[in-house]
Order: structure tokens, then C-alpha cells, then sequence
């Protein structure tokens, strides 16, 4: 019996940058792992996605860990972690989405402008969901037009198929795994029977460095905590994206 701990990244940076933590990002973990580490929570293995804004997160809580004297396991990158590519479902999906649909055009249209406004900037507004967003990533999701890249069924097996090797064996090991939100909401549907487009909800809901904690007994696996923020005391440490 495991007790598998993911962590959301926390925010990251503007829409022209986004694959890199913002400063309240690299706090947000920091106070995360400075939690973890308080409740003497002890990972006999650690692993992470392979985008900048994962790897970041791990690496401060990491910091956190060895500023309190406590071990911290070496992180192991594992691409299976990482979030889908939302840059190429727009390069390829919103053009053909702008010629079907002139209210989505128009919800495109604005968040470009505002791209091109803070573009080059470390703009005080940092990346938000819109509602193009939700629009695009659904007909991706319900596979609404031709695309070259990873299909959602794809992605959703990718993730859901990520192995979890415990260092020595031990099957009480806490394990720890630095992703971002979709991944977490995939494998929290997979605890609860979820597997259609209501994962997207659980995404919605998950907010920057937050934990959730799956437990894990043999093929069984069970939700135990889900969106934990005990570290994000205040109001403004508590973001969504």
C-alpha cells in the first residue's frame, strides 16, 4: 500500500511564456515543501514531468526539504507526466474552429490581442483560462477536427499508464510525482471511474502548487485527499493557472 502524492506546479508564467514559474510560483512551492517537510513526510521515490514549470515546482519543494534537514529522494523526469500541448492543439485546431464558429473567432481574436499587449513583458496578468481555452480543448477532446498531434485518447492512456517504481520495494513507501493539472485529474478520474470529459472539471478546480493523494494497493487505487492547499494560507496564493 503506497500513498502516491501529486503536486500541480505552481503558476507559471504569462501566455507567450508559460512554461516557467512565475515568482509567486517558485513561493508557492517553496511553501509547500516547507509544509511537507514540517509533517516529517518522508518520499521513498520522486518523479516529474518534463516541462520546465514541473521541474521548477520539484526542485524548490526539494530545496525546501534539504533547508530542514530532511532527506528528499532524486527526482526521476518521466515524460509520461507531462501536460498536453495546448500551443499546437490552437496552432492547428483554431484556425478551422475561427472559419465554424465566429463566436469562438472572436474569443481568439481577444486573447491574441491581449497576447500581443503583454508580449515580451513580464505582464502583471498572468496566464488565464478563457473561454476560447475550454472551447478548443473540448473539440479536441471529443475529436471535433483533424489533428496531427496526441489525440486525447492518447494522452488520457499516456498518463494513466505512468509506472511508479518505489525505490527498495517498500509497498508503504509515500511517493511523490510533480505534474499539472490534467495528469492529476486523470489519475484522480481513474480512482473514481472517470473517464470522459468530466475530467476536465477536476482539472478546472486544482489550484497551483496543491496536492492530492491517491492511495495505491495493488491494482487498487483510491482517492484519499484531493486540491490540498494547508501551506496557501492567504487568499492570493491560491491561483488556478
Amino acid at each position: 500500500m503506497s500513498n502516491i502524492y501529486l503536486v500541480r506546479h505552481g503558476q507559471a508564467g504569462t501566455r507567450d511564456a508559460y512554461d516557467r514559474l512565475s515568482d509567486l510560483g517558485h513561493h508557492q512551492a517553496n511553501l509547500l515543501g516547507r509544509y511537507l517537510a514540517s509533517q516529517q513526510l518522508v518520499f521513498s521515490a520522486g518523479y516529474c514531468g518534463s516541462m520546465n514549470r514541473q521541474q521548477q515546482t520539484a526542485m524548490d519543494v526539494q530545496a525546501a526539504y534539504q533547508q530542514a534537514g530532511i532527506a528528499f529522494p532524486e527526482i526521476v523526469t518521466k515524460p509520461e507526466w507531462d501536460e498536453f500541448n495546448l500551443d499546437q492543439i490552437y496552432r492547428e485546431i483554431a484556425p478551422l474552429m475561427c472559419d465554424n464558429d465566429p463566436s469562438f473567432r472572436e474569443q481568439y481574436q481577444a486573447m491574441q490581442q491581449q497576447l500581443r499587449l503583454s508580449s515580451g513583458e513580464q505582464a502583471p496578468i498572468h496566464r488565464q483560462w478563457l473561454a476560447c481555452d475550454s472551447q478548443i480543448v473540448n473539440a479536441w477532446i471529443a475529436g471535433k477536427y483533424a489533428y496531427t498531434g496526441e489525440s486525447w485518447d492518447a494522452f488520457r492512456q499516456r498518463v494513466g499508464a505512468s509506472q511508479l517504481e518505489v525505490q527498495d520495494g517498500n509497498p508503504k513507501a509515500n511517493v511523490i510525482v510533480f505534474t499539472s493539472a490534467m495528469p492529476v485529474a486523470i489519475w484522480t478520474g481513474l480512482a473514481l471511474d472517470i473517464f470522459d470529459d468530466r475530467i476536465m472539471r477536476l482539472a478546472g478546480v486544482l489550484h497551483n502548487a496543491a496536492y492530492s493523494i491517491l492511495r495505491l494497493k495493488a491494482d487498487n487505487l483510491r482517492l484519499l485527499t484531493f486540491n490540498a492547499t494547508p501551506h496557501l494560507t492567504d487568499d492570493h496564493l491560491r491561483t488556478h493557472r
